[in-house]
Parts: structure tokens; sequence; C-alpha cells
């Protein structure tokens, strides 16, 4: 492990971060008094099992319900989420589990009625963790599609007008299932803009897209898609609910935390240690390229004598090609080290709130001045291993991986660049 000065600022900036977004007792407070006849949960994403917990604490015997995470998201020890059954499912692909809790979901919310009161508690995750896909669309199918839209480079929102069109729980379907009951979403968001509408699929809002938009990003992307996918994309007939539809019109929603909430935190944690902070928000964009970005204006400030820190979220996407190891977090780290150069007044981290960067045991990874050094050391080919896409590999060599385990809340990437320290 690299002991270099600044890593345990960068460590203190995640911790404060995550804590900041993470499910705790003042969650509870904001969930709303039970219903007059019955009160159920729907939790879905990497944080339900907190969620759930929190639920539970809340209303005690008097709900119940379902709650899907991903494997080894669940619940620690002497957690309790009463009869709130708690599933672990596949992510980032839907396997059967999540298949499995998608129609249970839609039966719970099927059998509510006028006075009942369906609480929705969303986060990160949850558009592969609860599915249930459109009559004529195999499991198969649908993975091969999710697959796809992963490995292209589309950004969340586009990814998730295909989703809501194959699925008969997202874009406001789950609300329309549970229609006349009331409906009270909270959620946990890890999407840039922090829409309703495409946190988790967006299950019980309206869904201002369209299939032949689904359709249309699926050609510009080349996704070569099952022929049932774009048989419903083209017919048209499975359209998601839309703007004004009368079986939303009970549905409330507030956001519980978002990139922002852990930005603001990473600031504070900076100015107390005496450093200057650019705050640049929610990114969105091609992993290596914010790098070039970023590392330029990481040199600008260090050859300006500023000492600073750069934050920012967002989630970033890779194109994928090859069969390489990593997530956006870490192909974003191993671009900035090649763009910084081994500078010496500059560090970086660069994770996934969730504790998971893709589909590996690393959050993300540090970049320190003798990163590079270190590889060429131990005969690491920087530039090779990128255009690999193998940047999980090139940090758990190094030395320089995070992990953490999971947190249990996502809201998506944390990047901290450190200058001058």
């Amino acid at each position: 492990m690299n002991n270099h000065p600044s890593r345990t600022l960068l460590a203190g900036l995640w911790r404060a971060a995550v804590a900041a977004v993470s499910v705790n007792e003042n969650f509870a407070a904001r969930l709303p008094p039970p219903a007059s006849r019955h009160t159920a949960v729907i939790a879905a994403g990497k944080a339900a099992a907190a969620m759930a917990a929190a639920a539970f604490h809340r209303y005690g015997d008097a709900v119940c319900g379902l709650a899907v995470t991903r494997h080894g998201h669940g619940l620690r020890a002497g957690e309790n989420c009463g009869a709130i059954r708690m599933i672990e499912a596949g992510h980032p692909l839907p396997d059967q589990a999540g298949l499995a809790a998608g129609a249970e979901a839609l039966k719970l919310a099927d059998g509510l009625a006028t006075g009942d009161l369906l609480l929705c508690l969303l986060s990160g995750g949850g558009s592969a963790l609860l599915e249930a896909p459109l009559p004529g669309i195999s499991h198969s199918d649908l993975k091969a599609v999710n697959d796809a839209l992963l490995r292209c480079g589309a950004p969340i929102d586009e990814m998730n007008a295909v989703r809501k069109h194959l699925s008969r729980i997202k874009g406001g379907r789950l609300a329309a299932a549970a229609y006349p009951a009331k409906i009270f979403t909270l959620a946990i968001s890890d999407v840039p803009g922090d829409d309703p509408a495409v946190i988790a699929s967006g299950p019980t809002v309206a869904d201002p897209s369209t299939a032949r938009e689904a359709l249309d990003i699926i050609a510009r992307y080349a996704i070569a898609a099952p022929q049932s996918v774009r048989r419903i994309l083209r017919d048209g007939q499975f359209e998601t609910p839309k703007p004004g539809d009368p079986r939303l019109k009970k549905c409330e929603y507030q956001l519980a935390a978002t990139s922002n909430d852990a930005l603001i935190a990473a600031a504070r944690e900076a100015e107390r240690a005496g450093f200057a902070v650019v705050n640049r928000g929610a990114i969105e964009g091609e992993a290596r390229e914010v790098a070039l970005k970023e590392a330029r204006l990481a040199t600008a400030l260090a050859e300006a004598g500023k000492r600073a820190v750069i934050l920012a979220g967002g989630e970033l996407t890779v194109t994928l090609s090859g069969d390489g190891t990593g997530g956006a977090n870490r192909e974003y780290a191993l671009a900035l080290a090649l763009a910084l150069n081994g500078h010496p007044a500059i560090s970086a981290l660069a994770a996934d709130t969730d504790g998971i960067d893709g589909s590996s045991d690393a959050a993300g990874a540090y970049v320190f001045p003798d990163t590079l050094a270190r590889a060429r050391a131990a005969n690491l080919d920087a530039a090779i291993l990128l255009e690999a896409h193998d940047s999980g590999g090139f940090f758990a060599k190094v030395g320089d991986a995070l992990i953490t385990g999971p947190t249990r809340t996502n809201v998506a990437d944390f990047r901290a660049i450190v200058v001058g320290a």
C-alpha cells in the first residue's frame, strides 16, 4: 500500500462523501405515517437492505413487502427488516432472482386498494435488480440487451429509456399496477440531474420517453438487439404511462440523497484541511476523455501554485472492447495517471459510492505521483492496459486499488483530485 501524504486526505474525503448519502437514523424520519388500511414496501437497489431496515424501524410489524439488492449487499449482523422479505439478486445484469422479485412486486402492487400505502424505496442498481420483462421477451434476450447497453457507452438516461420499454415494472408501470393505492417514493439518486424518471428506471413516475426513442437509441449505438425486442419497440403496443396518466395521480416522490450531498460533505472536509475547493458537480462522459480534461485543470492549478481539491460526481461511461477488468472509475484513474505523468504535486481518487466499480471487488483506485513509476518497476505498461480496458488488473498489481466492500448506498461516482498536498 502506498503511504503518500495525500492518501489520508483522499480517504477522509471518500468517507465524508459516503457517510453523507448513507441510510441513517434520519432516513426513517422522512417516511410518511402508516396507511389507514395496509402499508407495503417495495425496496430496490444497492441501498435496499438499509432502507428496508429503516422502514421496519419506522413501522414495526405494521409493514410487509420485499427488498431486492445486489448479492452481498444484504442485511448486516444485528439488522432486522421484519416481514419485509430480503432478496439478493444479480447486478448489473438481471438474473432469475431479480425476475422472481419483479413478479412478486407486481403481485403485491396489484393486490393493493384504496386506503393502502405503497412505499417504494429506490436506489442505484434498481433497474437491474427488480425486473419483469414484457410478454414475449425472454430472460436471455433481456440480458443480451442489457449487456450491450452497458458496453456501448450510452449515458444512463438513454440506457434506462430502452429498459423501461421492455419491462412491466419500469417507466411508471409499477405505480399503475398499484392504483388506486397511494404511493410514496423515497429515493437515493445515482443519476446526473436526479430525474425521478431515470432513477431505477422510474417505476413510480410517468415516462416522457417513447418506444420509438428506445428503438432509435438501439440504432444509434448499433446494438444487435434480439428480434423479440425490436418487434415490441416497433409495435409500440406496450407504451409506458405518460404525464397526466390518472393512475399516477396518487404518487408522491422525494429524494433522500444525491451526488451533490456527497460533494458538499467532501468539500467541507477539504476546506477544514486548508484546501480551496473546485466543485465540478455531476459530470457525464467517456471516462478517459473526462480524465484528460480534469488532468489539464489540475495541472494548471499546480502550475499556479494553488492548494486545491477538485471534486466531481456523476456517472462516467466506458465504450468497451476486449475482456479487461475494471469499471469506469478505474478507467478514469488510469487515464488520469497517464495524463498527469507523475506530476509531483497531484494525487487523486476515483471510486463508485456503492463500493463496487464495474463488477469487481474494488470501489475504485488511487493515483499518486509515483503510480506510473511503480507500474514500470513491475513491468506493467499503463498505456497498453488502458487500451485493453484492463484498469482493474493495473491497479490490483500496482497496489493502488480502493477496496471498501459494499457501502449499501449509491450516488454514482466520486472523484477527488488533490493539488499541492
